[in-house]
């Protein structure tokens, strides 16, 4: 077997900052009046955190070439 680097828990730590600075941003945005532009950045606001949750939480930063292709065309497929 391969060995596998994982993060440390400050990166843990530095990843779940940045999920709840997402979601006060996403809650803080929704009462503001940006006209057509209020999906675009509450969308960009949720792709930014899913991606940092498949990366990290779901550790496909540290996986092999094949599953970040498979992850790569789901995402294509969606």
């Amino acid at each position: 077997m391969s060995e596998h680097s994982h993060p440390t828990p400050g990166l843990y730590l530095l990843i779940l900052i940045a999920l709840v600075v997402g979601t006060c941003l996403t809650w803080g945005i929704a009462f503001k009046d940006l006209g057509a532009w209020n999906p675009v950045v509450a969308l960009t606001i949720a792709v930014v955190k899913a991606v940092l949750v498949v990366l990290f939480f779901m550790h496909v930063h540290y996986s092999s070439k094949l599953t970040k292709l498979t992850i790569s065309a789901g995402v294509f497929w969606l």
